[in-house]
């Protein structure tokens, strides 16, 4: 408890001055935070403002959303808030994002595959879209230690999932199926870069025989090492976080499907990332497009 609450509480008993000099509390101090009770309580009134706030933004992103995000939700419908003081409400009313854990290793290499180079360099970022894409895939678990499998393909730009495919096993045809769904969504990837693992999916030759047909130039980061495909790494890590919540595994196929499905389309659309500066995907594309025209005009 406060010291300066505790000689409040117990001054009629007591009196002020000896319960300073027992808690070794200055009574001009005391009388100081005495002469601030009025200014707490409007705070205390504004932080159960904010936090219901908070609790309602917390909950449209599914229990995801930690201060850093809650605090660009706040600030995109005018509050005026700093993050240390969202991140205090937060804590006060035991208000928390979502945390990380481990993944699993999915990659296998295939050792007759030819050697790939790294154009990448763990250089996940790109000036514009539609130049450089990441892929990844991830197990999806589902009850009774059955899997479904899911690839995706990541824009460097922006971290937009451009293409995606779900999959009762991890053949070739997954990756295939996702970099087709990122031409279509692009409208073509002709001298894109497209990177990965070297898990045996991403070095078969049906795979760069897409990529040739596609235009795109693979890149490869080293064999076992997950911080050269670390961006989706983390991407896979947020979707698991955020629609397992804790959760052993999806349930049945259609169930893990529909769930992984929803979150895509909300990580496009709707989902903070912190590399857009806290903007979705979509909607730092749309500015990024938008800035282009106004210096074009």
């Amino acid at each position: 408890m406060n010291r300066f609450q505790f000689v409040h509480d117990h001054r009629d008993a007591f009196g002020v001055k000896r319960l300073c000099q027992v808690l070794d509390v200055n009574r001009s101090s005391y009388y100081k935070w005495l002469g601030g009770a009025e200014a707490r309580a409007v705070r205390r009134r504004e932080d159960q403002v904010l936090a219901e706030r908070i609790r309602r933004i917390h909950a449209d992103s599914g229990g995801a959303y930690g201060s850093p995000r809650v605090t660009a939700e706040l600030r995109e419908t005018g509050a005026r808030v700093n993050h240390k003081r969202v991140a205090r409400v937060m804590r006060t009313y035991s208000i928390a994002g979502l945390r990380f854990r481990r993944r699993g290793r999915t990659t296998v290499p295939d050792p007759a595959a030819p050697v790939i180079a790294d154009l990448f360099e763990r250089d996940f970022t790109a000036p514009e879209p539609g130049l450089k894409y990441m892929g990844d895939i991830t197990y999806l678990p589902l009850a009774g230690g059955e899997f479904l499998y899911l690839a995706t393909v990541l824009d460097c730009f922006s971290r937009k999932a451009v293409g995606w495919s779900i999959a009762d096993s991890m053949c070739t045809d997954l990756v295939n199926d996702a970099l087709r769904m990122a031409a279509a969504t692009r409208g073509d990837l002709d001298g894109a870069v497209f990177h990965s693992d070297h898990g045996a999916q991403y070095g078969s030759r049906a795979f760069a025989d897409l990529c040739s047909e596609l235009g795109v130039t693979r890149s490869m980061g080293a064999v076992g090492s997950s911080a050269d495909n670390a961006a989706c790494e983390s991407f896979h890590a947020s979707l698991k976080r955020e629609t397992l919540r804790g959760a052993r595994d999806y349930g049945d196929p259609a169930t893990c499907r529909r769930t992984v499905f929803a979150w895509l389309t909300r990580y496009n659309t709707r989902r903070r990332h912190s590399a857009n500066g806290h903007l979705s995907p979509n909607e730092y594309e749309r500015r990024h497009h938008t800035a282009k025209l106004t210096l074009a005009a």
